[in-house]
């Protein structure tokens, strides 16, 4: 029977969860009553775990492990691959990473800044439809684990791994003791499978979470996104500035930013804005207003046809082109000339 031609006939798309899978339906509605339903599209809901000893599944894991900062296009080869073994043998896929970073155990003093904040690296694995994200404390017990000992007693014992993929460069344990020689000795006596990946490379280089870095560390957005496979974002809450903006003619919106999340080199950029669930283009600037004598860092950006209080509002910024470096201005005159300029290549610019 059809409805479609009925005037009280409603088509909606809602989600319904059984077990771990969400699976988006068509429900077809007349008078508020469901009358069919079908699906249409099927989604992994991502589980997380902190802590080993609440994992428990009866079927056994595909699983990579390492930092995944960036969850860049070398990342994905592996989730990739991954899925692939998991749907040709029957098994669950996962990904084990530490938070926080290791080498903020090993280097304290060390300022490093990562690509992705917690809630950033779940959503990405999250779009690739794995199963579960481990997040392991990088503890002392932890440390001193030997690359045995930590195939043994975790990845074993604790999570039943049947298949294990790890990148090119991968090694793990203390001293580095775990490496893929060992995997392939290891693998023969505990009953498992593993595989290293190849390099992922553009422009003949292997892309890394380090080159990412140093890529946005030097402005150059075009070979970072590149790398990631997706446009480097920064989110934050709106906060109050010194509103000096507003009297150029060029409001803008003062991030407040996460202190671990890197922020490409002081400048301007083209940025794409998400805000309240629209998306514009925006001239973005990370610096100190050197033209104002400004001392802080601050990230700041002007939105392109817009015109609302967004303070307070959670705002996404996707870098997408870098205009120019920090410039102190002779005057106000000359910085209104520069703003000008910046508007009409960012108007221009094609996303």
């Amino acid at each position: 029977m059809l409805f479609t031609n009925l005037p009280m006939c409603q088509f909606i798309n809602v989600p319904i969860i059984f077990s771990r899978q969400k699976y988006w339906y068509n429900v077809i509605l007349i008078d508020c009553y469901i009358i069919s339903i079908f699906a249409i599209k099927n989604f992994s809901v991502l589980k997380v775990f902190k802590n080993f000893t609440d994992y428990s599944s009866q079927k056994p894991l595909a699983l990579s492990l390492g930092m995944f900062d960036g969850v860049h296009l070398g990342h994905k080869s592996i989730i990739d691959e991954l899925i692939k073994v998991g749907t040709d043998n029957n098994l669950e896929t996962a990904i084990l990473t530490f938070w926080p970073h290791p080498r903020f155990v090993f280097n304290p003093n060390e300022d490093l800044k990562l690509l992705n904040t917690l809630e950033e690296k779940k959503q990405l694995i999250e779009k690739y439809r794995i199963d579960h994200l481990f997040l392991k404390e990088f503890d002392e017990e932890f440390r001193n684990l030997t690359g045995e000992e930590f195939v043994r007693q975790i990845l074993i014992d604790k999570l039943n791994v049947k298949y294990l993929i790890i990148g090119y460069d991968h090694s793990f344990g203390k001293n580095k003791s775990g490496n893929f020689d060992l995997l392939v000795k290891l693998s023969k006596e505990l009953d498992f499978k593993v595989e290293q990946m190849e390099a992922i490379n553009i422009h003949e280089n292997n892309i890394s979470s380090t080159k990412v870095r140093n890529a946005l560390l030097t402005g150059n957005i075009t070979e970072a996104n590149e790398m990631l496979g997706y446009p480097y974002s920064v989110s934050g809450t709106v906060v109050h500035g010194k509103k000096i903006g507003r009297t150029i003619g060029y409001p803008t919106a003062n991030i407040d930013t996460e202190s671990l999340k890197l922020l490409p080199k002081k400048g301007a950029y083209i940025v794409e804005v998400s805000v309240k669930g629209q998306q514009y283009k925006g001239m973005l600037s990370i610096g100190t207003n050197p033209t104002v004598n400004g001392e802080k860092l601050t990230v700041e950006v002007y939105i392109l046809d817009f015109d609302e209080d967004i303070y307070g509002e959670k705002i996404t910024v996707g870098f997408r082109d870098f205009l120019h470096d920090e410039i102190k201005f002779e005057g106000l005159e000359k910085l209104i000339e520069r703003l000008d300029e910046d508007k009409r290549l960012t108007e221009e610019f094609n996303f």
